[in-house]
């Protein structure tokens, strides 16, 4: 209610939002309290564990801070704005969604048909006549009985139904040798057609029955005869437009149909031109039957053959059965004969998972397959052609099953002076398994028995030569690539040595040498352990490892250790906790100081890293993490940075200092020294941020004499601060206020205050300041003091001037005016009004000493109070 715009929206649609009232005037600006009092600094505690440094990000160039202003308070809101005029009617809205269906009204009283009948009827409704049918007019003659109406070329008439005298259905038994029912045409139209256009099953359009249960010879139910003698006519035809049968024939024991020719021809013939021309089942007995019963008869029982690509035989099975079943006695059960060299005599094919040629014999001294080559080609050869799972074997030979003993392969050279080739030879031309070692190989020897100790492969070799080649395994890698010899452990969980190699006379256990740019070892770790582990037992006397170049001329390091990972490249360490000696220890002795020329060089060649990293990781330990010591007059330690990083970056994570210089109670130099040799350098030569609470910078001078602080111009002194904190500027000073004021106590609440307020002496207690409470007041002290350039106090610099507020006494301060006095003009007198804490206009003829606050530097005439700049000086 309190809203005028919230009242009228809410009762039509909004208009146009009117125009924005004034802004009130902004309140004056609080002044910032004075700065605490520091406390006395602690003694120093001892020098914490410096923790590792984190990697140092890159630094950007930091501009210099300007001073913070001080945020002065929110000034008071202006008047609400008048409502603003009705808007203009808004577009029509969309139109709503379609309501719910209303309820069926009753159902009204039936209409009377009436009216005259169209069409084919003629008259009047309810009861009109039929005059025709479908145009076509009717007869008025009437019909008589038995006849039908007949469309006699103009109009619909009564006539005879022209069926004769045959009345269906039509039955008739007779007792006569000659023929019942006889029908020649000597046209080319069907003489009987029987027709059936129901869908119920066994439905025959003709039938012929003979009835005896004991005909004669020969009897036929139904009979066709042509007596045609060439090759084109036809007995009896069959025909079915669908996939049912032609001709069906069915007997219980007899036969279903019956073919036979008393000559050269065929007893049936089945024909097909896309189908199956002959297609036999049996539900128990044999599907075909072909049989000779002739003993003399040479010929072949059974004889298919093709024209085309397809197979002449295909026989399949679905059952457990053979699919051929073939014996013989002194013959060859199967024999097949071919004669192209893309062909085989016997191919067998097994989709399952069973064997395509299996073949089985009960002799000691035969072959179950024998593969016999009299050429120079293969007496037994398997290979894998098509399937690519990588399970498949060329030739398997198997031992062990239902117990046997005996060998899975045996290969025998049984001519002495066969030098030319191996009595065995595996070569393959695959590309290897990469991701497992397994398979994919040339040849692969297993022993799988995890309880034996033999060998997969032995090799041995008895000489006393040492000839190249002479081992008891050599292996040869002839390619660009490839491994002469290679031995992989497997096993995850195995603690065995992929290779061990033990010597029990005087020789190296391992001998190897690269011929060319290679390693001689090379040596890598997949796990924690390490790729190589040279140790000296307790009993020997020997070195874990040995490294020498005896080549004056090679340039090359004798050791190098890199890595890319997160660990060190090398790690040396005297795991003895009262040895005094160096983990590692560096030296170079050299008149020069070039680059590199150092007694330990650390290079970081990346984007990041370190050139060098010294960490002390013990938490309870005392020792630096890094002494740098000169005996000489060079520097202990001098740091560069070749780009924009720092040429020292110290930080410290306990209560340490991140950079603490000092000089000995001998020393005569200086604790820190920071110099800027470049002219035309415009950064600051030290920098100092702080983000938290303490000081940014704290000088203490702890001396019996000296200046806290100087600043010299070219080795002048310009400004100085003495030990009492007196300011010395040469210049002067410059402060970015415009007035001047002093800290005062307030007669009230601080919070009841604010910049811009008139305040008067108070009467109620000593130093004390209030508002101003009448016009032309005698008591007017000063005003409330937006932005002193100068507050000045009698507190310590330490005070926090609680409770306390800036009065300022002179120069250009905001001050709250008003109208009372009429409007204000730039140089008029100012003097306090009825309205606590705001000053007028002054009535020359009323004033009187001590009454004049200062004088306008802005015209003023508004009716509310507002804040203008005034010239503060009490007169």
């Amino acid at each position: 209610m309190s809203v005028p715009f919230a009242l009228y929206a809410a009762n039509g649609n909004p208009g146009p939002i009117g125009p924005a009232g004034p802004i009130g005037p902004v309140g004056p600006t609080g002044i910032q309290g004075p700065a605490g009092a520091t406390g006395p600094a602690g003694i120093q505690g001892p020098i914490g564990a410096t923790g590792p440094a984190g990697p140092t990000g890159a630094t950007g160039a930091v501009g210099p801070v300007g001073p913070a202003g001080p945020v002065g308070t929110t000034g008071a809101a202006g008047p609400i704005g008048p409502v603003g005029p009705a808007g203009v009617q808004g577009t029509q809205g969309p139109v709503g969604a379609t309501g719910p269906a209303g309820p069926i009204g009753p159902v009204g009283p039936a209409g009377a048909l009436t009216g005259v009948a169209g069409g084919d009827l003629t008259g009047n409704y309810p009861n009109p006549n039929v005059k025709g049918i479908q145009n076509v007019a009717i007869s008025a003659t009437a019909p008589t009985n038995g006849q039908v109406l007949k469309y006699n070329g103009t109009s619909w008439a009564p006539g005879t139904d022209a069926g004769g005298s045959l009345t269906l259905p039509y039955a008739a038994t007779e007792n006569n040798a000659a023929t019942l029912f006889s029908i020649t045409n000597n046209g080319d139209g069907t003489s009987i057609e029987g027709v059936n256009n129901t869908t119920t099953s066994s439905i025959a359009p003709v039938r012929g029955i003979v009835s005896s249960t004991a005909p004669g010879g020969f009897s036929s139910a139904v009979r066709g005869i042509n007596n045609g003698t060439g090759g084109l006519g036809i007995g009896v035809w069959g025909s079915q437009a669908g996939s049912g049968w032609g001709v069906y024939g069915v007997t219980p024991n007899g036969l279903g149909v019956y073919g036979n020719s008393s000559a050269g021809g065929y007893g049936v013939y089945a024909n097909s031109n896309s189908g199956t021309g002959l297609y036999a089942t049996s539900t128990n007995g044999p599907a075909a039957n072909i049989a000779i019963n002739n003993n003399s008869n040479s010929n072949i029982a059974l004889s298919a053959s093709t024209l085309g690509n397809g197979t002449v035989i295909n026989v399949s099975t679905s059952g457990n059965g053979d699919g051929i079943s073939s014996s013989s006695g002194t013959g060859m059960a199967v024999r097949a004969t071919v004669s192209a060299q893309t062909s085989a005599a016997i191919f067998g094919t097994n989709t399952g998972n069973g064997e395509s040629v299996v073949g089985i014999a009960t002799s000691d001294i035969a072959g179950a397959v024998v593969g016999r080559n009299n050429g120079g080609g293969y007496g037994v050869r398997g290979f894998i052609s098509t399937s690519t799972t990588g399970t498949g074997v060329g030739v398997q030979g198997e031992i062990g099953s239902n117990g046997s003993k005996g060998k899975a392969g045996n290969f025998i050279n049984t001519n002495a002076n066969n030098t030319d080739v191996n009595t065995f030879e595996v070569t393959s031309n695959t590309n290897g398994n990469i991701p497992d070692n397994t398979i994919g190989n040339a040849a692969s020897f297993t022993l799988n028995n995890t309880n034996s100790v033999g060998s997969a492969v032995r090799g041995e070799v008895n000489s006393i030569f040492g000839n190249f080649g002479t081992a008891g395994i050599f292996g040869v890698s002839s390619g660009t690539g490839g491994r002469a010899g290679l031995f992989y452990a497997s096993n995850p969980a195995g603690n065995g040595a992929a290779l061990v190699a033990l010597t029990d006379g005087n020789g190296n256990a391992i001998t190897a040498n690269a011929g060319k740019d290679g390693n001689a070892v090379e040596a890598n770790i997949d796990g924690a352990g390490k790729a190589i582990y040279g140790w000296v037992p307790s009993f020997g006397t020997g070195q874990p490892a040995a490294f020498r170049n005896f080549n004056s001329s090679n340039d090359n390091i004798v050791v190098e250790a890199s890595t890319i990972g997160n660990g060190a490249a090398g790690s040396f360490k005297v795991d003895n906790n009262n040895g005094t000696a160096p983990a590692v220890k560096g030296e170079v002795n050299s008149i020069f100081a070039n680059f590199g020329t150092a007694g330990v060089y650390g290079l970081s060649s990346g984007t990041g890293g370190y050139g060098g990293l010294f960490y002390s990781s013990n938490a309870a330990g005392n020792g630096p993490a890094l002494i740098a010591l000169t005996e000489g007059n060079g520097n202990g330690v001098t740091a560069n940075a070749g780009k924009n990083g720092n040429g020292v970056e110290a930080n410290c994570d306990g209560t340490g200092n991140a950079i603490y210089g000092w000089i000995p109670n001998f020393g005569g130099g200086k604790a820190a020294r920071f110099a800027n040799f470049n002219t035309a350098n415009g950064n600051p030569t030290v920098h100092v941020t702080n983000a938290g609470t303490g000081n940014a910078l704290l000088i203490n001078h702890s001396g019996a004499s000296g200046n806290i602080f100087v600043g010299q111009d070219n080795g002048t002194n310009v400004a100085r601060v003495n030990l009492a904190g007196k300011g010395f500027f040469n210049g002067g000073t410059q402060a970015s206020g415009a007035d001047v004021a002093e800290a005062f106590d307030v007669h009230g609440e601080v919070k009841d205050f604010e910049p811009g307020d008139i305040l008067v002496i108070s009467t109620e207690k000593d130093r004390t300041v209030e508002k101003s409470t009448g016009a032309y007041s005698n008591l007017v002290a000063g005003v409330y003091a937006t932005k002193p350039g100068l507050l000045l106090t009698e507190e310590n610099i330490d005070s926090e001037l609680l409770g306390k507020v800036p009065m300022g006494v002179i120069g250009v301060i905001p001050t709250k005016v008003c109208i009372e006095g009429g409007a204000i003009k730039r140089g008029d007198m100012l003097v306090t009004s009825s309205q606590n804490g705001v000053a007028m206009k002054a009535d020359l003829n009323k004033v009187k000493v001590g009454q004049v606050l200062g004088k306008a530097l802005q015209d003023f005439n508004q009716p509310t109070v507002a804040k203008i700049n005034v010239l503060v000086s009490v007169k």
